[in-house]
């Protein structure tokens, strides 16, 4: 079992900005891609911005707007972390974030995927 402990979340003004941490521990995996994903209250998850070993980032065109310029994700494969620096956060970014790490140790055709619990993020004057 994969655990992530996720750090960074808060109360910040519009305009403000943010790191998310999050670490991913265990004895044996592969990481294939980590990413961090909002849910604001009453909607589903969804992919804030991921980076995968493979070099290949997204980000998100419908969270509070397109969060290209503004977000941008690292990730050190060797230490097993994955940050989110965000810049000029917006009132509809609130929610929860959570972290999220897909496991490849047993192959792409069996992929297991992690979530941490979530950080709270409240963006509001």
């Amino acid at each position: 079992q994969v655990q992530l402990v996720e750090s960074g979340g808060g109360l910040v003004q519009p305009g403000g900005s943010l790191t998310l941490s999050c670490a991913a521990t265990r004895t044996c995996f592969i990481i294939d891609v980590m990413g961090w994903y909002r849910q604001a209250p009453g909607n589903q998850r969804e992919l804030v911005a991921s980076s995968g070993t493979a070099g290949d980032m997204k980000y998100s065109d419908s969270v509070q707007g397109s969060v290209q310029g503004r977000f941008i994700i690292s990730a050190d494969y060797a230490k097993n972390t994955v940050n989110l620096h965000m810049n000029n956060l917006k009132p509809e970014g609130t929610g929860v974030y959570h972290c999220k790490v897909v496991d490849r140790q047993y192959g792409r055709s069996r992929l297991q995927y992690f979530w941490g619990q979530g950080t709270q993020i409240t963006v509001s004057s």
